[in-house]
């Protein structure tokens, strides 16, 4: 569950401290996260790097409610490596698939799962996983989701793919580099452009199996994924036969863009130290889930990234945004934008922007009245099975000439 930018500012003071909600990047303002502290400042002084606290560490865990002491301990462990992770999740797997969700409780039986690690061309291993509907039902589809910001492929989505999966589509998701069970310093983006890479790399490989010749295959996005998805669109245009973003970070509203003096401040100290932690952190559950039941499931996501947000990931989601928001005419692909209408984090207006602007003739966008912005994890039942069932409408609409 991650989400997108928006930063709102004052001058002549540079007030990053937010007003009205925050978002996962750590952007003071609407829609970030990266919370630096008030301080003044003047054009003649606006590059220098100011005195502000960073951490490297991991911040310790609240203690989860219901379960064990020794799996609270588990939980609590520093999660910066991959092979922490891959502890805590393998001693949760249980506990998770027994929430009482409806993503977990009615999920389809019968499906069938494969995870794999896939060494990519960095060297890093990447955490993958598919889901196939049950023996004797045809296979209409592939679906290839690139997860939010923090996120992992194995909890909420595994729900997720086994409804879209129980409709006669492959699914297959895997895990960014720093994130979730895949290889990396955990929270940490150096390059979204090799983020991006990673998943044509990874899924250019799963794209070329034998049992999905034939098939139309479509990308999926949500929240950061989003912004990940159109990134590898735009990197390679024909390399898909629909887009699908959830909630997509794709744009930053013109009057909240941070000024550029502000902007060569934070570069700079991410090329100075840029695996540091910007402070104070917000809980984010309480703006991404409607449902308030469903709102407290959300701790059980053991191994996601929870913490303050490292200075170098930040300036990359700012970037990849700008970037977006300038070739948003390229975006040519048949798409389908889903957004909760009460958003707080990604801001529903800018799939608008992007709706209009892509150039593609074959759009369509949805906003779910009163939806936070997780509506595929954290609205009430029916409008998750709403959601989930305007998904597998679209692609059976665009897969059934197959």
């Amino acid at each position: 569950m991650d989400l997108s930018l928006t930063l709102r500012f004052q001058s002549p003071e540079l007030c990053l401290l937010p007003r009205k909600s925050i978002s996962p990047i750590n952007f003071p303002g609407r829609q970030y996260q990266p919370i630096i502290p008030r301080y003044k400042t003047n054009p003649e002084t606006a590059l220098s790097a100011p005195k502000l606290p960073l951490i490297v560490t991991a911040k310790k865990r609240s203690p989860i409610e219901g379960v064990s002491e020794e799996l609270n301990a588990i939980a609590s462990q520093n999660l910066d490596r991959a092979s922490a992770r891959r502890r805590v999740r393998l001693a949760f797997v249980e506990v998770q698939q027994q929430l009482d969700h409806c993503l977990f409780k009615m999920a389809p039986t019968g499906i069938i799962t494969e995870e794999w690690y896939e060494r990519n061309s960095k060297g890093l291993e990447i955490f993958c996983k598919s889901w196939m509907p049950q023996p004797g039902v045809r296979i209409k589809g592939a679906v290839c989701f690139c997860h939010g910001y923090g996120d992992t492929c194995t909890f909420f989505f595994e729900g997720i793919a086994k409804h879209i999966a129980a409709s006669g589509y492959a699914i297959y998701a895997l895990d960014h580099p720093g994130f979730g069970l895949s290889d990396g310093l955990h929270g940490y983006i150096p390059s979204f452009d090799e983020l991006a890479d990673n998943v044509i790399e990874n899924y250019t490989k799963i794209k070329g199996r034998p049992e999905l010749r034939g098939l139309r295959r479509f990308l999926f996005g949500q929240s950061m994924g989003g912004a990940v998805a159109l990134k590898v669109h735009l990197k390679e245009p024909h390399g898909w036969d629909g887009v699908i973003l959830v909630a997509p970070m794709c744009k930053i509203a013109e009057d909240v863009k941070p000024p550029a003096p502000v902007l060569k401040v934070l570069t700079l100290m991410a090329n100075v130290m840029p695996k540091a932690k910007l402070f104070p952190q917000k809980d984010l559950a309480a703006l991404a889930f409607r449902d308030l039941r469903k709102r407290k499931m959300a701790v059980y996501n053991v191994i996601s990234y929870n913490d303050q947000t490292r200075l170098k990931t930040a300036v990359e989601l700012l970037k990849v945004t700008n970037e977006i928001e300038k070739q948003a005419e390229r975006v040519s692909s048949p798409l389908l934008i889903l957004h909760g209408a009460a958003d707080k984090l990604t801001d529903p207006l800018v799939s608008q922007f992007l709706y209009e602007k892509a150039s593609t003739n074959d759009k369509t966008i949805k906003l779910y009245e009163d939806g936070y912005h997780c509506i595929l994890e954290g609205e009430p039942d029916d409008r998750i099975s709403a959601v989930l069932n305007d998904i597998v409408a679209w692609l059976d609409s665009r897969c059934s000439l197959n």
